[in-house]
């Protein structure tokens, strides 16, 4: 007889998401977890970076106070402060995770875990703080064990956790760096790009396609590196850092583009190269998981191939995003239940969002995607600086564009920069998921005054009818 109706391993927005409505639907639930309740976004990665990111915002208003007729003497950061909150922020959010384990009666298994060959489903193996080792068994099993920054040994692009970070790294800074250097400039990259150079580290970006953002849309990411290197920002597009060398606290990066090398000496080095799944220990091989470059290959409900083994979030692939984890987790569990609305999991909706200074958003496709796809669009465009919220709030500088196809009205995408954006986006999701047209979306009345009023803008404009400019 089964210990449990479902075993969650890992505790991330993904796992913990999973064994919440896993208990809602009436199954008796547990979940193991090898460090943190919360996982990495919790703990690591998406809350305490907005809280280090929102310090930086707050600086940034206090050295620009005359900007908005107020005086404040020369602004400064107590970066021990800064990383403390922080850290305090990721805390509560763990705690508030231990709350609703409680609340939802989902028991809490601390230690590491591992597969053997079980019915209905593998036996889950926890080894525990102690170094004993038990075994749960379970009707279901969901890895949710989530991934880690990537590293290249060869080149010397691993982390060192002194002067070579991985985020982890980054976000506990003992002091700042005079010389940065980011390799990477997707959302992470970007991220702590715009936060070091916010507390005044001089700040070089590494990007080995030809243009930073490349997951965005082209257009957004050309203006995005305006606005980062009006800044003071320095980036180098459709290059590559060839090997990295320590010495004497330093670091030097061979950087290449084309036929051309140089050299850049720097304190530190944040590595943002992408992320591989973590896989390893958990006894997949035994089991005949098929894994593909450290990736668990799942359908649209998580099913792995084994019986009774599914898995959800990072561990499955691109995107890497804590929502898209959450919802692929409440997917997976209303399958398992056979509740009446259980439908598989597509990714054709989920929104990504960069909280730098500027800030990025998107949903859905690109221009360039929609022309490939074969799409005969509409484009729609506004700028921030058509706006007079975003005039008032001093953040004139921004665009936001639609994508539709010019023969049925679906928005296919949307794409933002500027303030508030990744709070804006969500309007745009809504209207993919309930499939609105532009007409639909031109009949809206949105509020005035407010940054909204751009996206009904922006709708107008992709057919001809834009009102404030």
């Amino acid at each position: 007889m089964a210990d449990y109706d479902l075993i969650v391993i890992g505790s991330g927005p993904g796992g913990y998401v999973a064994a919440i409505r896993a208990s809602q639907l009436g199954m008796k639930t547990a979940i193991v977890e090898r460090e943190s309740l919360g996982g990495i976004c919790l703990n690591w990665g998406c809350i305490p970076t907005k809280a280090l990111l929102r310090s930086a915002e707050v600086l940034h208003y206090a050295n620009n106070a005359k900007d908005f007729g107020l005086k404040i003497d020369k602004a400064d950061f107590d970066l021990e402060a800064v990383v403390k909150r922080s850290r305090g922020v990721a805390k509560q959010l763990s705690s508030g995770v231990s709350h609703l384990m409680k609340k939802n009666k989902i028991d809490v298994i601390m230690g590491e875990a591992s597969l053997k060959k079980g019915k209905p489903a593998p036996t889950v193996s926890v080894k525990e703080k102690d170094g004993k080792s038990k075994e749960y068994k379970a009707k279901n099993v969901i890895l949710a064990t989530g991934a880690r920054a990537r590293a290249i040994p060869q080149a010397g692009l691993e982390p060192d956790g002194d002067l070579i970070w991985t985020y982890r790294e980054a976000m506990v800074p003992k002091e700042t760096p005079k010389k940065l250097l980011v390799i990477g400039s997707g959302a992470i990259g970007i991220e702590f790009a715009s936060f070091y150079n916010e507390l005044g580290s001089d700040v070089t970006v590494v990007e080995a396609v030809d243009r930073i953002l490349p997951v965005e849309d082209e257009e957004i990411s050309g203006l995005a590196r305006k606005q980062f290197e009006k800044q003071g920002i320095k980036f180098h597009t459709g290059a590559q850092v060839k090997s990295l060398k320590k010495s004497n606290g330093k670091v030097t990066a061979d950087i290449s583009s084309g036929d051309k090398t140089e050299k850049l000496e720097v304190d530190r080095v944040i590595l943002a190269i992408g992320i591989v799944g973590n896989v390893e220990g958990l006894g997949l091989e035994e089991l005949g998981v098929k894994v593909e470059k450290t990736h668990v290959l799942v359908d649209g409900f998580g099913r792995t191939g084994v019986d009774g083994l599914y898995a959800i979030g990072d561990l499955t692939g691109a995107p890497w995003l804590a929502h898209k984890a959450s919802h692929e987790g409440v997917m997976c569990v209303e399958g398992i239940a056979g509740a009446e609305d259980a439908h598989a999991f597509d990714a054709w909706n989920v929104p990504g969002c960069t909280y730098s200074h500027p800030q990025i958003a998107s949903v859905g496709l690109t221009e360039a995607k929609a022309k490939e796809a074969g799409h005969k669009i509409k484009v729609g465009k506004f700028p921030f600086i058509g706006n007079g919220k975003a005039i008032a709030l001093g953040a004139a500088e921004g665009l936001v564009k639609t994508v539709f196809d010019a023969e049925t009205g679906e928005l296919l995408g949307a794409h933002m920069i500027g303030a508030e954006v990744t709070e804006l986006i969500q309007g745009y999701v809504i209207a993919r998921e309930g499939e609105l047209t532009e007409e639909t979306l031109m009949h809206t009345v949105f509020p005035h005054p407010t940054l909204s009023e751009m996206m009904h803008e922006s709708v107008l404009a992709s057919q001809g009818r834009v009102l404030h400019m």
